[in-house]
């Protein structure tokens, strides 16, 4: 998953059995919009080796993205997204009976669009991020 810091809106967000290179790569893929201005782009992750990788920084580079990591064993690198995680499964997942992937898959698909959308944040002044977003533009 992608998240904007900015206003926590989740950018983008891919759902495999497992994670690896190509995962990641078609995740930051589409988050990319071509009509935005993403020279300043700070992308940041921990130090997990598919992030080290040479594919991965090369494509980094490539895109002229600044590739940002914390100290070894920092245990607050991702705090922001495991949150958001949380409260994915406090408000979803743990309330609901999943039965299949199929059906975690449209769980988490339709949380992430109203977590966009309608989900309020105090932080935001009570707007969703991308109202917020789009009322700062």
């Amino acid at each position: 998953m992608i998240q904007d810091l900015y206003n926590g809106e989740v950018k983008a967000y891919q759902i495999s059995r497992s994670q690896n290179q190509d995962l990641i790569l078609k995740t930051l893929k589409k988050a990319i919009n071509p009509n935005e201005d993403l020279s300043r782009l700070l992308i940041h992750f921990d130090q997990g080796i598919l992030y080290q990788s040479p594919k991965y920084r090369n494509y980094l580079k490539k895109s002229s993205f600044t590739q940002s990591m914390s100290a070894k064993g920092n245990a607050y690198d991702n705090a922001v997204v495991e949150s958001f995680f949380g409260t994915l499964k406090c408000e979803t997942i743990y309330l609901q009976k999943v039965k299949s992937l199929s059906d975690l898959i449209r769980t988490i698909d339709e949380y992430i669009y109203w977590y966009n959308h309608d989900r309020i944040k105090l932080t935001l002044g009570g707007y969703s991020p991308i109202q917020y977003r789009l009322m700062n533009q």
